[in-house]
């Protein structure tokens, strides 16, 4: 067996549209913070995208941004930026747990999202890993963004909401009757 393990990177998807990316970061340590964002908009970029780039308070609030920005904005997908070192307390499990879980399930929901959001034990760990010029966890995760984008495009793009939803600035009472009355 060999003692060295290879990383498969994929080739940059290509696109016949723009892109447009909301980069969401959550900057409490501003220096890594930084360098995600670098990593991030350099892969942005090189795709041929556009990018806007929110702070929120800390990584709990990435998924609450990002679900409102589908709700209330036009981005195709969404990069989530941050960083939690482990503490004293278990406060580290949750805040790790609860915006992984939360990013997963706004990406099972049909979002094209970017998971950046560093889970390190030391500062030295999170500045390897934010630093473009060696891991580039931020270009990472506005990769796997790229690529959810070009799935989403190649099968048709996102569907319509499961379920009823009247006419636009349209009210339906119960017991109202617009159209035919049977099936």
């Amino acid at each position: 067996m060999a003692g060295h393990i290879t990383h498969n990177i994929l080739k940059r998807p290509a696109f016949d549209k723009p892109v447009k990316i909301l980069i969401a970061v959550a900057p409490y340590y501003k220096d890594i913070a930084d360098d995600l964002v670098q990593g991030a908009t350099d892969e942005v970029k090189a795709a041929g995208g556009t990018w806007d780039i929110v702070e929120v308070p800390g990584a709990l609030e990435l998924p609450t941004t990002i679900a409102m920005a589908e709700r209330l904005s036009n981005y195709d997908g969404y990069v989530a930026l941050g960083c939690v070192i482990r503490g004293a307390t278990t406060h580290y499990d949750t805040v790790c747990n609860d915006s992984s879980r939360a990013l997963q399930l706004l990406g099972l929901q049909g979002l094209c999202v970017g998971n950046g959001i560093l889970t390190v034990e030391n500062v030295a760990q999170a500045e390897e890993r934010a630093n473009p010029a060696d891991m580039n966890k931020g270009g990472g995760a506005a990769a796997a963004a790229l690529h959810l984008i070009a799935l989403a495009r190649k099968w048709g793009g996102q569907r319509g909401d499961v379920g009823f939803k009247p006419d636009a600035e349209e009210i339906l009472l119960a017991g109202s009757n617009k159209g035919t009355t049977t099936a």
